[in-house]
């Protein structure tokens, strides 16, 4: 059985980036700064809209997992995407970064790969929007146990929650990479995916060792508007949690540690990406048995990192920045 020291599970989205004023986001419908799912008609008609496209693989944990493998881990991706060229070009893309994309692209006249069109503001802020596609069709028979159960880390994605399979492909994952004696833990994704599945997610948590969301997700999880209470209700039902505030000090707590990571203010260049990559870093240092203050100074030089230009994965070598920050 292959072992891999980090596995995600997700959607196998292909990016599309260009760059958008807010005159052509209004003109064009798109609310600034959120991501929104949109129809096959709608995400076609968005594409044909935008300048200067440029287009790389991505979705959430598999922009995680990237990182990942470019910090050194070995790595491996599960997702679902179509027989198409956007799908061979993605299972190429992820290979190229040296994680192994695990499912060959499915054939059959499913529905096509799924994109997100993000247009970045002149102030860095990004509109995403997702046309799901066949990513979300990914069900148990779409796991394969071994690589789950040889996982070190298994990080699963919030969105896939829309479906009862992605629900049940998870929980099968999870309690395989569990028993093998990995760590199993999640990404809250988004507050409105929160919203959706509440229940589910909050069963969830309690069966994983870890769970990584930003103040409004977990706000949202807990229905609350107190972070501080929603956090040490979270802590109460999961091992390990982590929230990150935009701009603002990391909080990571672990039964009765409570650990804030200092954030440093960078004018982003695009914010694509920060959360994927924040969890990179987080989870190598997870991975290589750094402390909590430790991993998370890692997740937010990766983060620092990808701000810093377009796209949702690192162009420099993180780990020389780890390196230069005495981390490792």
């Amino acid at each position: 059985m292959t072992k891999y020291q980090a596995v995600g599970i997700g959607n196998a989205v292909v990016d599309v980036i260009s760059q958008a004023d807010d005159g052509f986001l209004s003109r064009m419908g798109i609310e600034k700064g959120i991501m929104q799912l949109i129809e096959q008609d709608r995400a076609e008609h968005l594409y044909d809209n935008m300048q200067n496209r440029t287009q790389m693989a991505g979705g959430s944990v598999a922009n995680t997992i990237a990182g990942l493998g470019a910090l050194g881990l070995t790595t491996a991706f599960i997702g679902r995407v179509s027989d198409d060229a956007l799908g061979h070009d993605y299972a190429r893309e992820m290979s190229d970064v040296g994680t192994d994309f695990v499912n060959a692209p499915a054939s059959g006249g499913e529905l096509p790969t799924s994109r997100s069109m993000i247009f970045v503001s002149p102030d860095g802020e990004r509109s995403m929007n997702t046309y799901l596609g066949i990513s979300t069709e990914l069900g148990p028979d779409d796991v394969d146990d071994t690589v789950a159960g040889g996982a070190g880390l298994l990080f699963l994605e919030g969105y896939l929650f829309d479906k009862d399979k992605g629900k049940a492909a998870f929980l099968a994952a999870a309690r395989a990479c569990r028993e093998a004696g990995g760590m199993a833990g999640i990404t809250l994704s988004d507050p409105f995916c929160v919203d959706r599945h509440r229940a589910d997610f909050r069963k969830l948590v309690t069966e994983l060792d870890y769970v990584i969301g930003n103040e409004h997700e977990w706000c949202a999880l807990y229905q609350t508007e107190d972070l501080g209470a929603a956090l040490e209700q979270a802590a109460a039902e999961s091992g390990l949690i982590v929230c990150t505030r935009s701009g603002h000090d990391v909080v990571i707590v672990r039964g009765d540690d409570t650990v804030t990571v200092p954030v440093d203010e960078i004018t982003p260049v695009d914010t694509t990406g920060a959360g994927d990559q924040f969890a990179a870093g987080f989870l190598y240092g997870l991975a290589t048995g750094a402390s909590l203050q430790v991993a998370g100074r890692m997740g937010c030089i990766a983060a620092a990192e990808v701000i810093t230009h377009y796209g949702a994965r690192p162009e420099q070598d993180v780990k020389a920045l780890f390196s230069k920050a005495g981390l490792i």
